[in-house]
């Protein structure tokens, strides 16, 4: 009986010198479908992997030949497999080897990528698929999956062909110089590659919804950086914490963006003392994204991002958006609004925000909260509110105090000197 594995070791291939050897398939999601303009997207990919490769020890190279990416270099496959998984924009990352486009080598090392795949696991049928990018080989694609077929079942013990439900499938992907094999296929993020779409602020709290947003937005090509208001210094902090390690993880899957930090607890307190009342959630949503929206702009954002979910807490009904939505400058995009709480929970989990959006702070938006929310505040009674306040000064000396940090990057260092301005040394 054989056995398959997971993450099966690659072989050395057989009879072949540089630059054959392992290396990593990536293949290309919604950019391959893209037009005229799919060179700048595929660009941008091979940029972002080159940022994802960063310190991984070892020379790498890349090349994208007929509308795959292939991955290679001095660093182990499963370090360059981890990274790649990281890269929004490809469906499927595949350890390979790379092989002479000549029958002989095909055989020979295909017989041993799928010996090495038949390791761990019982395993009974095997499956060969053959894409031939190259036309001018031999055989045609179907032909040469029967031919393979046929000469590799009599040399693996117990593994018969089977083409409905296969435990492996071999994959053989020909061009005009070298061809691919593989037996493993690792789902990717998809996507568009993040900053094909531009840039966003996200509101960053320290729940599950607003990662988990970010996340989604950069699936959609957006490149982000967060703004995170904090009950300072009516609240310790706890929460000033969570949002840079949350912005750390988010920076997994981007060149990383930068982490804003604005105290808001002094302007609560003047909503409340101008007589917010039930309106104080509302109003505080409304002073947040008037100043995320200065902030973006300042930055270079074109949209805002939140963890909004539809009726999901009293301040996410449909009229208290709409009245949020009315303070902003940008667009605020909510890619959760149809989710619901668990369907957000489970994907933190898979996204490794999770534990950290589990541990204790003191969330800004609960300090000063009335007992009672209301769920359909009108513009008219917000304004009112307003009016007792300067918000144009208020704004101001918020971003005059904001703390910039970069989460993920080197440097670490946390300058008070305004939106965007880097560390000072």
């Amino acid at each position: 009986m054989n056995h398959l594995t997971d993450e099966p070791r690659l072989p050395a291939a057989r009879g072949a010198t540089d630059p054959y050897g392992t290396c990593v398939l990536l293949k290309h999601g919604e950019v391959a479908i893209k037009g005229r303009n799919r060179r700048l997207f595929v660009r941008r990919l091979e940029d972002n992997l080159r940022t994802a490769l960063r310190g991984i020890g070892g020379s790498t190279w890349i090349r994208t030949p007929g509308g795959i990416t292939v991955l290679g270099g001095e660093a182990p496959v499963d370090e360059l497999v981890a990274r790649a998984r990281t890269v929004v924009g490809f469906t499927s990352i595949e350890p390979a080897l790379r092989v002479p486009s000549t029958m002989e080598s095909i055989e020979a090392n295909a017989l041993e990528v799928l010996r090495t795949a038949c390791e761990g696991r019982t395993a009974t049928g095997f499956a060969v698929r053959v894409k031939r990018r190259d036309k001018t080989f031999a055989l045609t694609s179907s032909q040469l999956e029967r031919e393979l077929g046929a000469r590799l079942q009599p040399r693996v013990d117990g593994l018969r062909v089977n083409l409905t439900s296969p435990d492996v499938t071999l994959s053989v992907e020909i061009d005009h110089r070298e061809t691919f094999l593989s037996a493993v296929r690792h789902p990717g993020l998809s996507g568009l590659p993040v900053g094909s779409s531009g840039r966003a602020l996200v509101l960053l709290s320290g729940g599950y919804d607003s990662p988990v947003a970010a996340h989604r937005a950069m699936r959609r090509g957006l490149a982000c950086d967060f703004v995170h208001f904090s009950g300072a210094p009516y609240t310790n902090p706890a929460s000033v914490y969570k949002a840079y390690a949350l912005a750390r993880e988010l920076n997994r899957y981007q060149p990383p963006g930068e982490l804003h930090v604005v105290s808001l607890g002094k302007a609560q307190k003047q909503l409340a003392v101008a007589g917010a009342g039930r309106l104080q959630v509302v109003a505080q949503r409304r002073l947040m994204v008037r100043t995320a929206s200065a902030l973006a702009t300042a930055t270079g954002a074109q949209a805002l991002v939140t963890g909004d979910s539809l009726g999901q807490v009293a301040s996410q009904t449909l009229a208290n958006m709409a009245a949020v939505d009315q303070a902003a400058t940008l667009p605020v995009l909510r890619p959760l609004v149809g989710w619901d709480k668990q369907e957000i929970i489970d994907q933190a989990r898979a996204l490794g925000t999770a534990a950290i959006s589990v541990l204790p702070d003191e969330d800004c938006c609960s300090l000063l909260a009335p007992p009672q929310v209301s769920t359909g505040a009108r513009i008219g009674h917000l304004k009112v509110v307003e009016q007792r306040l300067d918000l144009d000064e208020l704004v101001e000396t918020l971003l005059a105090n904001v703390q910039v940090m970069r989460p993920g990057q080197e440097d670490d260092r946390t300058p008070a000197a305004g939106p965007g301005r880097p560390a000072a040394d």
